[in-house]
């Protein structure tokens, strides 16, 4: 169920000294001074100059304005965002922010400075990430969008207002009497994300006021569900090895072979098969009843190819020759 601003903040408990990402818009900003106020000497802030707009001097100006008034320690982390041929700006600039809290939490764990770091989305953006899912064809760890709760680089990672509509983020804050920061590029429909937040969101409010419970609830359906997928992909590795042995993997059925294909591939290659790629390999598993039956399909970044009795997947641009 959504909450108040002031419930859910009420039920946050991270292990502290905390950290906080700060972008300067109201969110985070939000969050940051409720923090600040419940947890004071406890709390610094994370920002992330991304480099990509002539705004973003303003956004950092007002972060060190907004830390100074608190008297909470801002760590400024500047990178290059830009995106690479075929991926969105968004998907990179996030990328690109995660890569950068992670590094500043990696120094700060070094220095016991860090237990936990807390970021700003709320019940919107949640629904904004379910519905990106599904216009995608996302299967159910895309379906499970944004946990609540999760581990890396040794800390904890918080979202404390994932059930908190925007609109009472904002009365919050407002009623605070504190200033924020809106990136002109929320309002640029030119992003499928800005394009979900304007149009589609206030029909459903319209049609359905409570679509955020009922989205949340299937997120969390679906991140139960690919939590047992996974049990069951690691089960299935085990059993046929890695890399994979083709008669072990052809005694699956077809669905248990993708998701350990999936699995496999994910995390010992680090790279995704299209649905197209992933379809093609499965049926060429299937028609491999020769010796001589040859497999070489362009998977994710690399291929998966037939030695003998096994398939394995390679990179040619990391092979040395």
């Amino acid at each position: 169920m959504t909450q108040s601003f002031d419930a859910a903040m009420q039920a946050f408990a991270p292990a502290l000294p905390l950290a906080v990402g700060l972008s300067g818009g109201a969110d985070s900003t939000a969050l940051l001074l409720a923090c600040a106020r419940r947890w004071p000497g406890q709390v610094q802030a994370i920002h992330v100059h991304h480099g990509l707009q002539a705004a973003a001097d303003g956004f950092e100006q007002h972060c060190v304005r907004l830390c100074e008034g608190l008297k909470v320690p801002l760590v400024v982390q500047r990178l290059d965002a830009r995106h690479a041929p075929g991926q969105s700006p968004e998907d990179a600039a996030r990328q690109a922010r995660y890569k950068a809290f992670e590094a500043v939490a990696l120094d700060c764990k070094a220095q016991a400075a860090i237990k936990s770091i807390a970021i700003a989305q709320h019940a919107d953006d949640q629904a904004e990430t379910l519905l990106l899912a599904l216009s995608r064809g996302a299967g159910v760890a895309g379906l499970a969008a944004m946990p609540a709760r999760w581990e890396r680089a040794g800390v904890a990672w918080h979202r404390p207002l994932l059930q908190v509509a925007a609109g009472d983020v904002r009365r919050w804050l407002g009623a605070q009497g504190q200033s924020w920061v809106e990136d002109p590029t929320n309002s640029d429909e030119r992003y499928t994300r800005n394009r979900i937040r304007a149009q589609l969101l206030p029909a459903l409010d319209a049609a359905f006021p409570s679509f955020r419970d009922t989205f949340a609830r299937s997120a969390s359906n679906a991140a139960q569900a690919a939590e047992l997928l996974e049990d069951l992909a690691r089960q299935d590795l085990a059993l046929v090895g890695a890399p994979l042995h083709i008669t072990r993997l052809q005694g699956l059925s077809r669905a248990r072979q993708a998701n350990v294909l999936r699995h496999w591939l994910r995390s010992t290659h680090q790279t995704t098969p299209a649905a197209a790629q992933l379809g093609e390999l499965l049926d060429q598993v299937a028609a491999c009843t020769t010796r001589g039956h040859r497999i070489h399909i362009k998977v994710g970044r690399g291929f998966v190819v037939r030695t003998g009795p096994i398939l394995d997947w390679y990179n040619p641009q990391v092979l040395v020759p």
